[in-house]
């Protein structure tokens, strides 16, 4: 099986789940809202405030500046993490036979908040530590930073399943999705499955033929048509991200199950969950 048809019926499993729940939507959805809302009103602020007029002016950020940065990643990470912890919680309970509602999801996160709030200050912290890094980084320094990064996602790739499985902190649960990734598949996730390599081509083919309407629109002198056909554009690639985001919740709860019992869970093959790590030698 090639790569791509590893990523199709991988990704086609999780669209199994989500046609089942399609309340699951409802978590990428009020989570893209709040972190909108929230960043107004970090933002605004910052630019009310003047807190900008340093970098503006050549300088350096302010200590000020970091520090509403800082909280701007807390609020915007404990949102995140909140629903995504909500979105994975539901889709445990329909990979284990039951059916999730929006309510039991946000009463999974609801319980977890001190946890969640406490892994989103070490996100927060991490992406601040590497924000300033980047910002003092030559060209290749800032690749470096770069894979940092990369790598730290990938080492918390299952920490939100296992905020979900587990009553442990959120120190244990970045060490515990390490720990798994480590050892059930080695150490990098690679590019050979996975969601995120059929939504890239889905991405593609819509932007390039959403483009070309609104061109050819333009082109005929066709103005309302043109407007109309980039509002759609626009409303087909948001709806595409929540979809994405959903299968991205849905996959890595079953990756964690079956990293954890070995078993993959109904609707999913163990070899192409499997696939989407490097194991080690």
């Amino acid at each position: 099986m090639g790569k791509f048809a590893r990523s199709w019926a991988l990704v086609k499993a999780s669209m199994d789940v989500l046609r089942a729940d399609k309340e699951l939507l409802v978590f990428p959805l009020v989570s893209s809202i709040v972190t909108l809302v929230v960043a107004a009103s970090f933002l605004l602020p910052i630019w009310g405030l003047g807190l900008l007029r340093g970098i503006e002016g050549g300088g350096g950020p302010t200590v000020a500046l970091y520090l509403v940065l800082f909280a701007f990643y807390l609020v915007q990470y404990f949102v995140i993490f909140f629903f995504n912890t909500a979105l994975v919680g539901a889709a445990m309970i329909r990979l284990d036979g039951g059916d999730p509602t929006v309510g039991a999801g946000l009463r999974i996160a609801a319980g977890k908040w001190t946890t969640i709030l406490g892994y989103a200050a070490i996100a927060a912290t991490v992406g601040m530590l590497l924000r300033a890094l980047q910002e003092r980084a030559g060209f290749l320094g800032r690749i470096v930073v770069g894979l940092i990064g990369a790598a730290w996602t990938v080492a918390t790739f299952l920490a939100v399943p296992v905020l979900v499985a587990r009553d442990v902190g959120p120190i244990e649960a970045v060490k515990e999705s390490a720990s798994l990734l480590g050892r059930t598949w080695g150490e990098n996730l690679i590019g050979q499955g996975g969601i995120g390599v059929v939504f890239a081509l889905v991405y593609t083919v819509v932007g390039l033929v959403g483009i070309a309407l609104v061109v050819f629109l333009g082109v005929q002198h066709l103005a309302v048509a043109a407007v109309v056909a980039a509002c759609l554009l626009v409303v087909a690639v948001l709806l595409l991200a929540l979809v994405q985001a959903a299968l991205s919740g849905i996959y890595s709860a079953a990756l964690y199950r079956f990293a954890v019992a070995g078993d993959a869970p109904a609707g999913f093959d163990g070899a192409l969950l499997g696939s989407a790590f490097q194991r080690k030698a």
